[in-house]
């Protein structure tokens, strides 16, 4: 074991027990852990990111910035896995869900260093068991430590050296402040917070409204239309997002109300652009064939249609965007049947 990977076994996450059960009746692991303070940044340490998209291409090139050594693994290269994990400090996971549901249990398999920190970048929900990628994670390894990164952050704005802030999120403290230290910079603002199942929620359940959100620029509905929209959109969000066990505060955050707002109002968003097009007359095998990327909130909104149906959450707007994803009414329609719905007090 390497003098940095000693230093980082000092972050290990305390070992669970326990059945990890579903995203419904699982307990967050969102409780502060007394870690000593961390350690500072000042030598170059070693990551392994996995996935080649966008993302996972930003978060290297952040680290590569900092001075870090960075290798990258995708399941199109030709590198065999083990050889990338090797010797890895911090271990980012930048994939899609898919992905994460194949590659959890060959990490398992494999094993990875005690001290390495996984660090999950993915927004999404696993359609077989409603699973948030860090409960997949843990699953998998459940006595590795496991920090969620999670912000209002478009690669590309990140990769043109613009402004940007996120947030890395822990039940170990010393693990996300490690990991803050790792990719902050004086263009790239990093926080961190101690409830990494909200956190890890805000990101996902957004892509769905951005959805919305796509439909109504798409409809050129107008910025009252649109405002009204996401500050719904957010009561929503919040309203799901705390019956699953995420804290109400964190969907005020970064990861919850600044990735709204960043995905709701860039066309760069992927899940925006599924929107856009479908009120545009395309159709979703068109609009996906041509996307560049994964639109994870395609998947997030059957997942959640699902849950909503099981445990009587009222979720209008994810139910108006299942229903279109599904083709079961047209855009102009799901409009009408949000602005009919019966009248109520704000809440």
């Amino acid at each position: 074991m390497s003098q940095q990977q000693r230093q980082l076994a000092r972050f290990r996450m305390p070992r669970r027990r326990g059945r990890w059960t579903a995203l419904m009746t699982a307990q967050s692991v969102n409780q502060s852990v007394n870690q000593p303070a961390p350690l500072p940044v000042t030598a170059a340490v070693d990551l392994t990111v996995l996935g080649a998209g966008a993302w996972g291409a930003t978060l290297a090139t952040l680290a590569e910035r900092n001075g870090h050594r960075v290798r990258r693994w995708s399941r199109r290269f030709q590198e065999p896995l083990e050889d990338s994990l090797g010797g890895a400090d911090i271990l980012v996971s930048a994939m899609s869900i898919k992905g994460v549901v194949e590659l959890a249990p060959r990490l398992a398999q494999i094993g990875i260093a005690p001290s390495t920190i996984l660090v999950s970048a993915t927004k999404g929900l696993d359609p077989a068991t409603a699973r948030t990628p860090t409960q997949l994670w843990q699953a998998a390894l459940p006595h590795q430590a496991i920090a969620v990164l999670s912000g209002p952050n478009l690669a590309k704005e990140i990769m043109q050296d613009l402004p940007a802030a996120t947030v890395v999120s822990s039940g170990s403290v010393g693990a996300a402040q490690f990991v803050q230290r790792v990719f902050a910079s004086e263009r790239f603002r990093v926080y961190t917070n101690t409830d990494p199942l909200g956190t890890e929620l805000g990101g996902t359940l957004k892509n769905v409204i951005a959805i919305a959100v796509g439909v109504c620029d798409g409809l050129q509905l107008g910025t009252n239309a649109k405002s009204a929209l996401i500050t719904r959109a957010l009561a929503e969000i919040i309203r799901v997002g705390s019956y699953l066990g995420g804290e109400t505060e964190t969907f005020f955050g970064l990861s919850g109300l600044g990735d709204l707002l960043a995905t709701c109002n860039s066309p760069l968003s992927r899940n925006y652009q599924v929107g856009y097009q479908l009120a545009q007359g395309f159709s979703l095998s068109r609009v996906l064939a041509d996307l560049e990327g994964t639109a994870e909130g395609v998947n997030t909104a059957n997942v959640l249609f699902d849950l909503a149906q099981r445990e009587q959450i009222p979720m209008p707007i994810a139910h108006q965007v299942y229903l279109l994803l599904n083709e079961q009414i047209t855009p102009q329609q799901a409009v009408e049947t949000l602005m009919e719905r019966d009248l109520k007090s704000e809440d």
